[in-house]
């Protein structure tokens, strides 16, 4: 599906503010974190791809393979560790869901960000996906299927998630390592070197503090929240630990980053136009340039206040309520994420 055939199908729906027609200029949706779910066996489904980002002009889209998704599980506080991969159990899962990914996007005529130039397409209305992996255990001990995971074209690698793992600390567990590992630290510098973002969502405040020092990239929290009132704590049930305190989010921004605000109910209210409003909230504390989508789609089920794609045109109409000039519109909705990503791509 490229950009013609993407205006064509009709789904393509562009934002116009009181003050200014953007009719024949559509504003398009980037989304830094996103998972969906098409093999039969998953309990979890998820529709076509394409007709999808379609219905919400999103053509920038981070479609995240969860690394260690076969050995977590949920509990009242939270998604935790639920058993203990054997060695080389969690490079196969990686590959074959990675197979599984492309082979979708191959039948929906996704292309894959691979350069800076597949970004300036995406911006300009063309469907792409970026190759992403929630939590780096497929590293294990070998620094080197960093490059591996590159050949194959992932763009885009979060350290850690809900596993332990041998690159680092992450929010919901007791920390063990202090931050980063050194094969962690290492992980930072070759993402750096080939040219993948780094992803620091679930990492502990060691951890990104670590990170920030070592990368000559920006990095980005993709997904969940900023915190005023507290102080996160891998103690305190899942999502609450999850959050990141606003003096960790300058941290990010001020070299050049971005965090992304995830659609989880319980954190950004029951509604999409709360969520709109939340995002700009974040901007005033951060700066334009440093906020972007996260939404977690079908990672938060029935928490999540945004299911689908097609529900962005309610966050443009609240921002169009609330008179958003376009910059900021543009920037918040793809020209952030779009701009790191170049800059990493190179």
């Amino acid at each position: 599906m490229d950009r013609r055939q993407f205006i064509a199908s009709g789904l393509a729906l562009p934002l116009v503010h009181a003050t200014s027609a953007f009719a024949a200029d559509p504003i398009y949706i980037g989304d830094m974190h996103a998972h969906f779910f098409f093999d039969p066996q998953h309990k979890m489904k998820s529709p076509p791809l394409g007709p999808a980002m379609a219905a919400g002009n999103a053509t920038l889209v981070a479609w995240s393979l969860v690394g260690d998704l076969l050995w977590m599980g949920a509990t009242p506080r939270g998604f935790v560790q639920k058993s203990v991969p054997k060695a080389g159990d969690t490079l196969g899962w990686f590959e074959r869901e990675l197979i599984r990914i492309k082979k979708h996007a191959t039948s929906q005529n996704l292309k894959i960000v691979r350069k800076a130039r597949d970004v300036d397409r995406a911006v300009k209305g063309e469907p792409h996906i970026v190759l992403a992996v929630e939590g780096a255990s497929f590293i294990e001990n070998d620094v080197g299927r960093v490059q591996a995971a590159y050949d194959l074209g992932i763009r885009h690698l979060q350290l850690v998630h809900y596993i332990k793992n041998s690159v680092g600390d992450f929010q919901t567990e007791k920390p063990e390592h202090g931050g980063l590992t050194e094969i962690g630290k290492k992980v930072v510098q070759e993402c750096n070197r080939l040219g993948i973002l780094v992803d620091l969502a679930h990492s502990t405040s060691d951890a990104v503090t670590q990170a920030l020092a070592i990368s000559k990239a920006p990095m980005v929290w993709s997904h969940s929240s900023i915190t005023r009132q507290r102080t996160p704590d891998w103690s305190m049930v899942g999502w609450r630990a999850r959050q990141l305190t606003l003096d960790g989010a300058k941290a990010i921004a001020s070299k050049g980053g971005l965090v992304g605000l995830w659609a989880l109910r319980q954190d950004v209210g029951e509604t999409i136009e709360g969520y709109a409003d939340r995002l700009l909230e974040m901007a005033d504390w951060l700066g334009d340039d440093h906020v972007a989508f996260g939404s977690d789609m079908n990672g938060l089920g029935r928490h999540a206040v945004i299911n689908a794609y097609s529900d962005f045109p309610r966050v443009m109409a609240q921002w169009e309520k609330r008179q958003v000039p376009e910059a900021r519109v543009r920037k918040l909705a793809i020209g952030n994420y779009a701009r790191v990503l170049r800059q990493v791509l190179g």
